[in-house]
């Protein structure tokens, strides 16, 4: 691999030194023994070992890489960390060594020990008094002379040392205190081979700050968990920082574009979620709106690079969601929302074709996974693709299947991490970072290749700082040429680049502890399967599609790395409020029935407290004894949003007794939706009561009947004896025998009958018969 080059190149250029450092150990013990003193030096008592009681911090160093012509500032700090006063002081500069390695700029600055044979000596022109120094207390220094007067050698990287010399009480002879090293590119003009092409991906990712919840409005007023987004649009937040410093940059931007859509929403009207339960207004209107009018002047003419929405965690998924049915569909989704979200807010079609697994770490079903989707570009590191060449390689690489590695450079890519706030290590980041692009051009100057650097995904405002320092050093292009992401993954492959990639065991444990669990892509699906069975009853699909599709995708984020109870809250947070949702379309409980008839009416209510209306629902009636009674099993339900409708069902009872009824919501394909709604109904349909009315009814009947007969018969015997009156029909205007005789006129005497009885009428008068 290249660091093992490095070291059996350290070896041999260490072999090569050894009659050098003989005779760096004879001028030392010279020096200490008084006997030999440099010309231009400053006397000093040297020792090779054992801490230092002064901290020499370099705080600037400018230009980052001189010219020969340039004018070279060394500014910074001294600390008197020890307990005695430092007296009779002074700050030099010191000129070390070529370093000939990589291995070598990653060590300079981390040796405390002060050794004359490597710091070199001290340039006696050059140096600044320093009052005296009580433990404690600190001074500031700035040394300015001409790059010429460090009398350096030949192109390359050197060492240069800011040392404080002078006395404490307790030694009385002059001595080294205390040293700080950084490290001096040095290559006065363009370089006579080629140039080597450099790739800064520039990213623009947060944590996820947007969950579903929206207020129960026509707007869907979102709702924020909190308002600490606005603190990092803000001027002199992190993501401000990131825009401003990117801004003229040669880079490329990658971007998550949840960020975008978040930031998007923040510009409207938006709420957070207070401690005690109550939303407040949001108050990044105004950072949300400048923020993005910054990113869209920043942007203009780079390449923007669009990773699927909410970043998802790439190795989490293959290692442990890839299992779990549909975890990869959101992979799928989230790539496409992605182009759509960037080109809508920024106006840029991004590139959607690369994939960034977290470090750059990969093995084969990270790539699987990380290519599923349409990425046919992923970004791995060195680190995890190890090479054996001698020389740092071109960073893509063909790993089959038409995919293409592209391989940051660990050492570079990992420049800008850690603590970038203390001024010392700010500055020392950035000279690293410049040193080890000119030893990178100078491992095979004839050879031109193509270095990516790929920094952590969230650096902070001093990281971005001291990043935007750093490509700036460079811009003058002595041995860079800065390109595009899409350029560096289309270069031609060194044919002895590492192309196989990584086994299953390969992948760093530490990473592998960070990752989202199995039980993890199984409660987001459990979350998918609640959307999916909900949406289909609403007419106005894409206000909880929308909503909640997107925090699924965020569930998956690279962020929750390192923070596994906020992953959980969050998970539990979306599932819980679209459980809510789905709850207010329900059945109305009901109470026990009592049917008192063969055939009756029971109604049922559903309630619908969403704001828009749904359909594709069917209520249904199950009768526990459909021997006993018989129900409607099913009717259609579509409401309007606020309102309830009320479902009759028509039933028929066969016999008395009690009956269970179980009614449920089912949607169009058949699915349970809700809970179900169980009641009694009680059937009491032929009551004694109801026997003794049909049966009264039966006997007056048949008693009318009896008497009309009766009274038939005893007129047809009459009538047959000739005394009798006629029988019913024989009267007048009936069609009886009288009916032919003339009718009797007032005044003419009465018909003799053959009966002399008379009865006493009304009036007192006699009647005959």
């Amino acid at each position: 691999m290249a660091e093992a080059a490095e070291i059996q190149e350290t070896t041999s250029a260490s072999a090569c030194r050894w009659p050098r450092l003989l005779t760096v150990l004879l001028t030392s013990a010279a020096l200490l023994t008084g006997l030999v003193q440099l010309p231009g030096a400053q006397p000093a008592r040297a020792e090779s070992s054992g801490s230092r009681p002064v901290d020499v911090s370099i705080n600037t160093l400018t230009p980052v890489a001189p010219k020969q012509d340039d004018t070279l500032t060394v500014s910074g700090t001294v600390t008197n960390n020890g307990g005695s006063t430092v007296a009779d002081a002074h700050v030099g500069l010191r000129v070390g060594g070529q370093l000939n390695s990589r291995v070598d700029a990653d060590e300079t600055g981390n040796r405390a020990a002060f050794s004359p044979g490597t710091d070199g000596s001290e340039l006696g022109k050059h140096t600044q008094k320093i009052d005296k120094l009580p433990p404690g207390s600190s001074r500031e220094f700035s040394i300015s002379l001409p790059a010429k007067d460090l009398e350096l050698g030949k192109d390359g990287v050197y060492q240069l040392g800011v040392s404080l010399s002078g006395h404490t009480a307790d030694q009385g002879s002059e001595r080294v205190l205390g040293i700080g090293r950084t490290l001096l590119p040095w290559q006065p003009s363009s370089i006579e081979g080629k140039k080597t092409r450099l790739t800064f991906l520039w990213p623009l990712i947060s944590a996820t700050h947007l969950t579903a919840r929206t207020e129960s409005d026509q707007q869907q007023t979102p709702i924020f968990p909190n308002d600490d987004l606005a603190a990092e649009l803000a001027p002199g937040g992190r993501l401000q920082q990131l825009v401003a410093l990117g801004k003229g940059l040669h880079i490329t931007w990658v971007i998550d574009p949840d960020l975008l859509a978040t930031v998007e929403a923040m510009t409207k009207t938006y709420r957070v979620e207070g401690p005690d339960g109550k939303n407040t207004p949001g108050r990044g209107q105004a950072v949300a709106k400048q923020w993005l009018s910054q990113l869209q002047t920043a942007v203009a003419g780079d390449q923007v690079v669009a990773l699927p929405f909410g970043d998802p965690d790439l190795a989490s998924l293959a290692h442990h969601g890839k299992d779990v049915s549909g975890s990869l569909s959101h992979l799928q989704s989230a790539t496409e929302l992605a182009s759509t979200t960037v080109d809508t807010i920024l106006g840029v079609k991004p590139r959607t074709d690369f994939a960034w697994p977290v470090d750059g770490a990969v093995d084969s079903s990270v790539i699987d996974v990380a290519t599923s989707a349409g990425a046919h570009n992923v970004i791995a590191r060195s680190d995890s693709f190890r090479d054996r060449t001698s020389y740092t390689p071109t960073a893509a690489r063909q790993i089959g299947s038409g995919n293409t590695a592209v391989v940051a450079d660990a050492r570079m890519s990992t420049g800008f991490q850690g603590d970038l706030v203390r001024a010392g290590e700010y500055s020392l980041a950035v000279q690293r970072f410049a040193a080890q692009s000119l030893l990178v051009n100078r491992q095979a100057p004839d050879n031109e290749r193509s270095i990516v650097v790929a920094p952590q995904r969230m650096p902070t405002a001093s990281q971005a700082q001291a990043m935007a320092a750093a490509i700036a050093g460079l811009s003058d292009g002595r041995w860079t040429q800065p390109v595009s992401l899409g350029d560096a993954a289309a270069a031609k492959p060194d044919p002895d680049a590492n192309q196989q990639v990584p086994g299953p065991g390969s992948y760093p444990d530490r990473l592998r502890e960070q990752e989202l669990s199995t039980k993890a892509f199984q409660e987001i699906q459990k979350t998918q399967a609640t959307l999916d069975g909900f949406k289909v009853i609403l007419t106005s699909q894409d206000r909880v599609v929308t909503p909640f599709g997107s925090a699924i995708m965020r569930e998956m984020s690279t962020s929750w790395r390192g923070n596994p109870k906020g992953a959980t809250e969050f998970r539990d947070a979306v599932q819980s409020y679209l459980y809510g949702l789905t709850r207010r379309v329900e059945l109305i409980k009901k109470s026990d029935v009592t049917l008192s008839g063969r055939s009756a009416t029971i109604p049922m209510t559903v309630h619908n407290g969403l704001l828009q209306g749904i359909e594709g629902l069917h209520l249904v009636l199950e009768s526990s004894q459909t021997n006993r009674l018989q129900v409607d099993r099913s009717q259609p339900v579509k409401i309007n949003g606020g309102q309830n409708q009320s479902v009759k069902f028509e039933t028929r009872a066969n016999a008395n007794g009690p009956v269970r009824v179980t009614a449920r919501l089912y949607t169009d394909e058949g699915q349970p939706y809700g809970d179900p709604v169980v009641f009694t109904v009680h059937v009491t349909s032929i009551t004694p009561m109801v026997l003794l009315v049909i049966a009264g009814g039966v006997l007056l009947l048949v008693l009318a009947g009896l008497r009309i007969y009766i009274k038939r018969k005893r007129s047809a015997a009459r009538a047959a004896d000739g005394g009798g009156p006629a029988a019913d029909g024989d009267g007048p205007g009936n069609g009886g025998p009288d009916d032919d005789k003339p009718s009797r006129r007032p005044g003419d005497p009465a018909p003799d009958t053959g009966s002399h009885d008379t009865e006493p009428s009304g009036s007192g008068e006699k009647v005959e018969r």
